[in-house]
């Protein structure tokens, strides 16, 4: 019989008390100079570079948000393109899921954080590099794709998008050109052999081969964690204390990682 003493419920510990935010005063952000030194691309229109960079919390008369919106819909697009072709066989479903990893807040965020384009980020956030600071340790755990595991700072996935948006305007909408310039700063790119099924749906589908009962025990609310059971036996934890998806998916990858030995009872 497999005891909840002697499972490993690790839902996150960080979560477990309120942290404490030092907010240092903060300096202005370096030139936008080098930030095309880094991408390497030149802006004709160094007002779009500018706008790119400017975050809707400066209060400023413009912001980043329409260059973002198209900067969202070029590298779908882009995406897209570049796995139907690479993947002539592959059904539309999985199609998805590939474009999806590639273009979501967790792998955008990383691009920002490796490439440093959050240094050039004019914002009024004072919680924003406490957040990037944490995002940055918790990926180390994960490095291609969390899964929805750690909590994603999404300024800096807007941010990237908003690059490639201002990219898109100043070369005169070439996909081309957005492409060549951002392949390799996307890079390490998820692909078929490297995308990961979601902690969720892995555990439903491993329970079903066995025909196992899960259930997912909602207390956010009360606790902010996630309860699972499988055959009415308690078997994971997760916890998140400001976002109720990623506290679920954490129970998820924790029952994935103590089910072996409910598995090996059941065997016996």
């Amino acid at each position: 019989m497999v005891t909840l003493r002697e499972l490993r419920v690790n839902g996150n510990t960080n979560d477990s008390s309120e942290p404490t935010h030092k907010i240092e005063p903060t300096t202005p952000p370096p030139s936008l100079d080098e930030v095309e030194a880094i991408i390497g691309y030149e802006f004709k229109n160094k007002r779009l570079l500018e706008e790119a960079f400017t975050d809707a919390s400066l209060g400023e008369s413009f912001s980043n948000e329409r260059l973002e919106y198209v900067g969202d819909s070029v590298l779908n697009l882009l995406f897209t393109k570049q796995q139907y072709f690479e993947y002539p066989d592959l059904a539309p479903g999985v199609l998805t899921r590939l474009r999806a990893a590639n273009v979501d807040s967790d792998k955008l965020a990383r691009v920002a954080v490796k490439h440093d384009l959050h240094r050039y980020l004019r914002h009024k956030k004072p919680l924003l590099e406490e957040q990037i600071r944490q995002f940055s340790e918790e990926i180390r755990r994960y490095p291609l794709h969390s899964n929805g595991l750690v909590e994603v700072p999404k300024t800096l996935a807007d941010l990237v998008e908003s690059i490639i948006g201002a990219v898109f305007i100043d070369s005169d909408s070439s996909m081309d050109i957005v492409w060549k310039v951002f392949k390799d700063l996307l890079e390490p790119i998820i692909r078929l052999e490297t995308l990961k099924i979601h902690p969720v749906t892995q555990l439903y589908e491993m329970c079903q081969k066995r025909n196992l009962k899960v259930q997912l025990v909602d207390l956010w609310k009360e606790k902010t964690t996630f309860d699972v059971l499988v055959d009415d036996q308690f078997i994971g934890r997760g916890s998140c204390r400001d976002k109720k998806e990623i506290a679920l998916n954490r129970a998820a990858r924790n029952a994935l990682d103590n089910i072996w030995k409910l598995f090996h009872e059941k065997d016996l």
